[in-house]
């Protein structure tokens, strides 16, 4: 006789959920939700003093498939959402240069405008965000391990670029998507198996740093900075070991963050300074990294991101 030695002499959670959905619930008892498997009854699961076990579940899911996935390192890469592909932007700055001649007087039309012309210029790192991630994939992913995968937060702007790089070349990508009031959807080129979805950001950020062996951070708001001063932070504090962080665009964060001003107020040290690396290209971005890691360099295609 063969005997399952995987599993045990128990019955499994699945199976005896799925004998519970079909039991009849006809008396008071078998119908109330007291009677419900723990881990069937949402209602329960979603009381505010089940938070622990739901925090520990954010933590395991995307941990236990990335381990199922082969996924062995990643590169986290974070920037704005609101950076659009060059193409979107140009097609948007006609719309708002349109608009301006239309109403030369409205003042939030000018704005729109001047707004337009930033984000054409700005959507060059759309550009370098993908290439770098064509770079890293074709350099590091294998059929069986996956090293260095581009892992972003599963949004539009830079990261649909940073995940688009890497299927571009058909390679596997993480997105690591938030629920917020304005609904956030992932976009289409993260790897299916690969998007997960949390609620608490605490888990979301900790998710960003597991496994990552650089930051890449390009032009972003208050959740960018976010990103990075946490990794920063922990760095700093060696609870972390160090990293890669890289900042693209120095002209960009040297205007956005004055790290001279905090060091003459006595409020970092000097050496805080050496936790950045500025780039400005997807070549010299993945250089410094393979440097870091003793790594081949490479060189992308540019074809590939026409």
């Amino acid at each position: 006789m063969t005997r399952n030695l995987e599993r045990g002499p128990f019955a499994t959670a699945r199976r005896e959920m799925l004998k519970s959905k079909a039991e009849p619930s006809d008396t008071p008892q078998t119908a109330s939700p007291s009677y419900r498997l723990a881990f069937e009854d949402t209602d329960f699961l979603l009381r505010q003093d089940l938070r622990p076990v739901r925090l520990q579940l954010e933590l395991l899911k995307p941990e236990l498939l990335q381990q199922q996935h082969g996924i062995k390192s990643t590169i986290a890469v974070f920037g704005s959402a609101r950076i659009p592909s060059p193409e979107d932007a140009a097609a948007a700055l006609e719309e708002a240069e349109a608009m301006a001649r239309s109403k030369p007087s409205d003042h939030g039309a000018a704005r729109r405008l001047a707004v337009a012309r930033r984000m054409l210029a700005n959507s060059r790192y759309y550009d370098e965000a993908r290439r770098f991630s064509q770079i890293v994939t074709r350099t590091c992913t294998t059929d069986h391990i996956s090293d260095f995968v581009i892992k972003t937060g599963g949004g539009p702007g830079l990261m649909e670029a940073a995940n688009r790089g890497a299927d571009d070349v058909g390679g596997k990508s993480i997105g690591l998507n938030i629920v917020l009031p304005m609904e956030q959807a992932p976009n289409a080129f993260i790897t299916p198996e690969l998007c997960f979805r949390f609620h608490y950001f605490a888990i979301r950020k900790m998710h960003f740093l597991t496994r990552s062996k650089a930051l890449v951070v390009f032009p972003g708001g208050f959740g960018t900075l976010d990103e990075l001063f946490e990794a920063a932070t922990l760095i700093q504090t060696k609870k972390i070991k160090p990293i890669p962080i890289l900042l693209f665009g120095r002209e960009y964060w040297d205007r956005v963050i004055n790290i001279d001003a905090m060091i003459s107020e006595g409020m970092a040290s000097l050496e805080d300074k050496d936790l950045f690396t500025f780039v400005e290209t997807a070549e010299e971005a993945w250089g410094v990294i393979a440097d870091f890691y003793n790594l081949p360099r490479a060189q992308s295609d540019s074809a590939s991101t026409k």
